[in-house]
Formats: C-alpha cells, structure tokens, sequence
C-alpha cells in the first residue's frame, strides 16, 4: 500500500510527465492558431498613418490616437429607409455619436444620405447615390458641399468588392484598368455583414461584422472597429452605403424568386 507522501510523489512524476514545453511563437501551431483567431475575430487592425485627404472630415470626431468601436443600428420605422443611429461603444457604454439620415424626397435610384453629429446638430458628411454610374456608386461630399471622393462597388472582381476613390487623383475609364488606385478597399462577405476597409498600403484599418444574430434588411445592426489615425465618418458613411446597395440586391432576390 502507498504512503499518503509516495501518492503525493507519483502524482507529482505524472503530472511533470504531462507537461508540453512552450511552442515557438514562429512555429507551424502559432500560425494555425493566429490564422483560426483571423477568422473568428477578423484581421487585425493596424494603424492609419497616411490619410489620403486632409483635413479630416471632422476635426473633433474623425480620428484618434485609439481604436474605437461604434454601433450601427438601422431604425426599424424610417419615412426614408435610409436612417441609421450610430453610437460610439468603446469603453463599454452607448454613446450618442452621430446620425445618418436619408432624403425625404428623391428620384428613383438616387439615394441621399447626410450624416450629422449627435452633440452639435451639425452635417459633417453627405453620401450621394450617383445616378447614371455602371456599378453602384456613391459621391462622398464634407460639410461645406466640397467633394473629396467616391465609393463605386468594383465592375471586375471575383468577388462583391467596393472601392472608394480621392477626388483629383486622376484616372478614367470604367473597368478599373484606367482608374487611380483606391485609397481604401472593402471586400469580405457581404451579405453575411463581415468585411474589412483595407488601405493603398494594404493595412486593414476598419472591419464591420454583423451585431447580433437576428437581422432582416430593414433592421440591420453592425458594429465596426476603426483603427487609431483613420477616419472613423469616412468608415461609417461606406457602411451606411453598403448596407443600402446588399437591402436592394436583396429585395430583387426576392422579387426573382417569387
């Protein structure tokens, strides 16, 4: 029979045996376990040190030295369609951030959307829905009604990309192969609300995943991180215009299969 200390030794030898030695931060488990965390939690944001405009849309609530997260909810009950409630969620609290609203009146095909600052009452960023574009395409416009670009969803691509483009940086054509590259990229999966803002330099400075489990296209809510130096209203305005092109194509879906 064992002695109560022999136990207590036995135990220690089986559980000394048991012990796996630290994996090497370069080795072939790390990066299997880094590409798994990618996919759960989206690629990791880097930092925007080269704004392609200047000054940012808003000097008070553009950039900042951190990442923020913010909210976006879409209000069940619009007269427009086209109006979202954005809160700033960072440090675990909702805070009113600002506000995207659409056009009570506009043509058909041409959507209008203003965003305006929750505290001031002031219109900081205006998206226009370009009327006659060969992809979907909306004008980026500051407060003062100074065009600084576009977002146009990409006309080749093999899969549903958007990119969003600098007034006066040259290029012209359609299909892309004349154009001058795209400030910012945004690709992912669409229609299941998880996409990523990528840079000329190829950082991803902003990705939007789907908040909560339960959405229908005329309630959709996102949250969307935004990495220190890049300009959050820019990153807001492309999601509120996204999220307005995937409610259509979603609705002629429907309408295809019925």
């Amino acid at each position: 029979m064992l002695s109560c200390f022999g136990f207590i030794m036995l135990a220690g030898l089986s559980s000394s045996s048991a012990f796996v030695p630290p994996v090497p931060s370069n080795s072939p488990g790390t990066r299997l376990f880094n590409f798994l965390g990618d996919l759960l939690s989206g690629p990791k944001l880097e930092s925007e040190r080269n704004l392609p405009y200047d000054p940012p849309l808003c000097s008070a609530l553009s950039c900042s030295s951190e990442t923020r997260t913010f909210a976006i909810k879409e209000r069940p009950i619009s007269f427009t369609g086209e109006d979202f409630d954005i809160t700033e969620i960072t440090n675990g609290n909702e805070e009113d951030f600002v506000r995207v609203r659409g056009a009570m009146l506009h043509l058909p095909g041409k959507d209008k959307m203003t965003m305006t600052d929750c505290s001031s009452n002031e219109r900081k960023v205006a998206m226009d829905r370009v009327l006659i574009a060969a992809t979907p395409s909306y004008d980026l416009y500051r407060s003062d009604g100074t065009k600084i670009g576009w977002m146009e969803k990409k006309l080749i691509s093999f899969g549903d990309c958007f990119d969003v483009f600098m007034e006066g940086k040259g290029g012209f054509g359609v299909t892309g192969l004349f154009k001058p590259t795209p400030a910012y990229r945004i690709e992912g999966d669409f229609l299941d609300r998880q996409f990523a803002f990528k840079s000329a330099e190829g950082k991803v400075v902003a990705r939007a995943s789907m908040d909560g489990w339960l959405q229908i296209d005329m309630m959709n809510h996102y949250q969307l991180q935004v990495s220190d130096g890049m300009d959050a209203l820019l990153a807001l305005a492309c999601v509120c215009c996204i999220d307005e092109e995937f409610d259509e194509e979603h609705q002629k879906r429907r309408e295809e299969r019925d």
